[in-house]
């Protein structure tokens, strides 16, 4: 297996290269030498089996694949995940053959810690696949693919992110920002868990990382685990507001909010997920309290214009 970093001055694929992750990355492997060619649905169409690459692979050394199909959810589960596996697994497979022939020496592919499940504390690459949804059923089988399609020659790195934040971010991180910035008291005070998070701009520092030439599956993450509280205080604190923290037990909390047909969105505030970190000695370049307090000032500016 490659085990030199990828030299720079090499052309970088960067696939999916103009969404919220994707745009960071591009980012920052430009800063750090590297050429990179970002190509979305206009360069490549749409993503599947049949897919060529060829274009977009000529030239390259490496290929950061971060495109993929996500919540994108009909009343057909069946339906639903072979569409995800149409993207994410067969997709993503047609790419990986097709780039071996084109000698790419390097390979990020963009995973997700939901793969092993939705709760757990200090899960670790080792521990076993527990996919709750399609997206990550779909995720888990392209990293299989991944690793018995990967030549000996070619140092393939899988990286398992946790939930993915910063300026822009949307759904239910989108929606925690709200309830904070409303400045209503929220019954979340009592709530003792621990969440992975990282910030996408560390994020895209750990895809540089990865082109190290270091192959193998990875957690990363920004440093500390937080607590659901300890997230809405330093939100409130980038966006200048109290956070307004009513320690409701969490049981009585759970019914009330089950009853609204919320339960999923409860799991993810009361419950704990959180993975190891493990990144072969990388570490977050950017602090957590900073990075919450950037997005949460963005947040209140883009309301604001």
């Amino acid at each position: 297996m490659v085990d030199e970093p990828l030299v720079k001055g090499a052309r970088v694929l960067v696939t999916g290269a103009g969404g919220f992750v994707g745009q960071a990355v591009s980012r920052a492997l430009k800063q750090a030498g590297y050429k990179v060619r970002g190509v979305g649905r206009h360069q490549v169409g749409e993503i599947h089996r049949g897919t060529d690459w060829s274009d977009a692979l000529n030239g390259c050394q490496a290929v950061v694949h971060l495109a993929a199909r996500v919540h994108e959810m009909s009343r057909d589960a069946q339906q639903d995940l072979e569409a995800y596996r149409e993207v994410n697994l067969h997709g993503t497979t047609t790419l990986m053959r097709q780039a071996v022939s084109a000698s790419v020496t390097h390979f990020v592919f963009m995973s997700t810690l939901k793969v092993l499940g939705e709760e757990g504390v200090g899960l670790s690459p080792a521990s076993p696949p527990a996919p709750q949804d399609a997206y990550s059923v779909s995720k888990v089988e392209a990293e299989a693919a991944l690793r018995r399609l990967a030549p000996t020659e070619m140092a393939c790195a899988i990286l398992r992110p946790p939930l993915v934040y910063g300026p822009g971010v949307r759904a239910n991180f989108a929606r925690l920002m709200r309830l904070v910035a409303s400045g209503y008291p929220l019954p979340f005070g009592a709530i003792q868990n621990e969440r992975s998070l990282i910030y996408v701009e560390n994020l895209a520092d750990a895809v540089r990382y990865a082109l190290s030439g270091q192959g193998g599956v990875f957690h990363p993450k920004d440093g500390p685990n937080l607590s659901t509280p300890d997230l809405i205080r330093a939100l409130a604190v980038g966006m200048d507001r109290p956070a307004r923290l009513v320690p409701m037990p969490v049981g009585l909390l759970r019914g009330l909010v089950s009853l609204a047909g919320l339960g999923a969105e409860i799991d993810r505030l009361a419950g704990s997920f959180t993975s190891d970190g493990e990144m072969g000695g990388w570490h977050a370049p950017i602090a957590a309290d900073q990075a919450l307090a950037a997005t949460a000032r963005a947040f209140i500016d883009e309301k604001a214009t």
